[in-house]
């Protein structure tokens, strides 16, 4: 049993949600998302809640049972609040930049990085060494998040290059004489 599936979704007032067939879209102040629930799961919207229940009790509906859950409710909290991901540069010289569009990276390297932004992301540098990455869609936003921290991880001697805000970086003892 589930115990992440089994809890309806509450949708909120100011959001709309409508559920056709295997596919549930949330309408809200900050945009539309949609997400096609697999097939092995139902998905109804009654009492102003998106409940989401297995079709039977194989291994995969029950596996899916509480991710598409969890997807939709990532999709209502998108569409009221949004989600945000802060980065955090370390490093001399390390910084980074809006120039237009694109995200200018320096980091260490003989050339400066330019990130071209997707739709649907909005990337600002508060300061030059910190990243705030926000959108309405969790995975894109995570996934462009993931993708500026791979241009240069940090690394675990002094602790250079580009992390997620509060993320611990394990230290390692340079060489002994």
């Amino acid at each position: 049993m589930s115990r992440v599936g089994k809890k309806p979704v509450p949708v909120p007032s100011g959001v709309t949600a409508t559920v056709t067939g295997q596919t549930v879209k949330m309408k809200g102040s900050k945009g539309e998302l949609q997400f096609v629930v697999p097939p092995q799961v139902t998905v109804e919207f009654k009492d102003g809640a998106v409940s989401v229940q297995p079709k039977d009790q194989s291994k995969a509906a029950r596996s899916l049972w509480g991710t598409s859950r969890a997807q939709v409710a990532n999709l209502v909290e998108g569409v009221s609040k949004g989600f945000e991901k802060k980065l955090e540069i370390t490093g001399v010289g390390y910084r980074a930049a809006m120039a237009g569009k694109a995200l200018k990276l320096s980091l260490g390297y003989s050339h400066d990085i330019e990130y071209e932004i997707p739709a649907g992301i909005t990337i600002t540098t508060p300061k030059p060494t910190e990243i705030v990455v926000a959108g309405i869609d969790r995975q894109r936003v995570g996934q462009v998040a993931a993708e500026i921290r791979e241009y240069r991880g940090p690394e675990p001697y002094k602790g250079k290059g580009v992390k997620y805000a509060g993320e611990f970086i394990f230290r390692k003892e340079g060489k002994k004489k």
